[in-house]
């Protein structure tokens, strides 16, 4: 007879989490008629896309959840500026995204288009491939 360690086994399953959300643009998966999950480094860069466009009181039941990112857009932007985006768009992340290890956080103003972009750099958790997600900022009328 055998020998099966079934803590080996438990161990290794448990370091390959597996992050998945539902995609917010409401596809049908064909086979299932079921809305289609995105997974892994998809799911994450969603969900920091999503909580820097967040703002404060936005989220039912969740008012102190948002970046503030908006209010900002409404300023002169000036290099203070920009480091004050650069500081609310971290804190956001450090305390609402634990799947992301963020190594930088880079903005760029584009005058001409009236817009920002911002450039976040991370590690997702239980990968080494590095990561970078683009997102522009807009002020909405």
């Amino acid at each position: 007879m055998a020998n099966y360690d079934a803590s080996s086994t438990n161990k290794s399953k448990r370091s390959a989490r597996i992050f998945s959300d539902l995609d917010l643009d409401f596809t049908r998966n064909p086979v299932t008629n079921d809305i289609t999950k995105i997974e892994d480094v998809d799911a994450v860069k969603r969900s920091v896309r999503n909580l820097i466009q967040t703002n404060f009181y936005e989220r039912p039941f969740r008012p102190e959840l948002g970046s503030g990112v908006r209010q900002m857009l409404f300023e002169p932007f000036m290099p203070l500026t920009k480091t004050f985006l650069k500081r609310k768009i971290e804190e956001v992340l450090a305390n609402y995204e634990t799947r992301a290890k963020i190594e930088q956080v880079a903005i760029d103003d584009e005058p001409d288009r009236n817009r920002i972009k911002a450039s976040i750099y991370f590690y997702v958790v239980n990968s080494d491939e590095p990561v970078v997600v683009t997102t522009f900022l807009e002020r909405l009328r």
